[in-house]
């Protein structure tokens, strides 16, 4: 499995040819979604979603079934859910955004386990019941501190963490929030920069 970072929290899986993307925001690069067989969308937001990109990009799009995303055909999907995207075996999980101050925007958020070893969590900290092999981790966010992100990693587990949802830190700040991950998460943390892939 390749697993390709984009600018902030879009992902592009490839595996035997198959393609699948999660979270084509409107900062990511359109490139990410090259040849793309489907795509999950964890939550309505224009950062994790591109609607006029997926619109007419003609592939199964599945995203939370509460979700709010005018324009765009979605297949909804509920916690609990499994189903097969691009040939990888999806699961959903979660089920809310993280809290946001004043509890505004409210909406819908599922994470997404593949294969049962890579965890997309969206905007969320929500902690899958299961073992994860890979977590993106989310490191910045109107939602988030670092030491969630920090307790977010040791809770989950994985052999291997890596940063998402990062595109409103400078470089300065990037650099402090991955030498604490780094540093308190026993993890393999390591940072990815948009286009590299492992």
């Amino acid at each position: 499995m390749v697993i390709t970072k984009y600018t902030h929290a879009c992902v592009r899986i490839e595996q035997g040819g198959r393609v699948l993307v999660i979270d084509p925001g409107t900062w990511s690069e359109p490139a990410a979604l090259a040849g793309a067989d489907a795509v999950l969308v964890t939550h309505e937001h224009a950062d994790h979603v591109d609607v006029l990109r997926l619109a007419g990009l003609g592939v199964p799009v599945h995203a939370p079934a509460d979700a709010d995303i005018p324009g765009l055909e979605v297949n909804g999907v509920s916690a609990g859910t499994q189903f097969t995207a691009a040939g990888f075996r999806i699961r959903a999980v979660g089920g809310r955004h993280a809290f946001i101050y004043g509890g505004q925007p409210d909406c819908a958020n599922l994470g997404y386990v593949i294969d049962d070893a890579l965890y997309h969590p969206g905007d969320s900290l929500h902690v899958p019941e299961q073992e994860i092999e890979t977590l993106l981790v989310p490191v910045h966010g109107s939602w988030l501190k670092t030491v969630e992100a920090i307790d977010f990693v040791k809770a989950v587990g994985p052999q291997r963490a890596f940063a998402i949802h990062d595109a409103q830190i400078n470089e300065r700040g990037l650099g402090s929030v991955n030498g604490w991950l780094a540093e308190e998460t026993a993890h393999g943390y390591r940072y990815l920069r948009p286009g590299e892939s492992l």
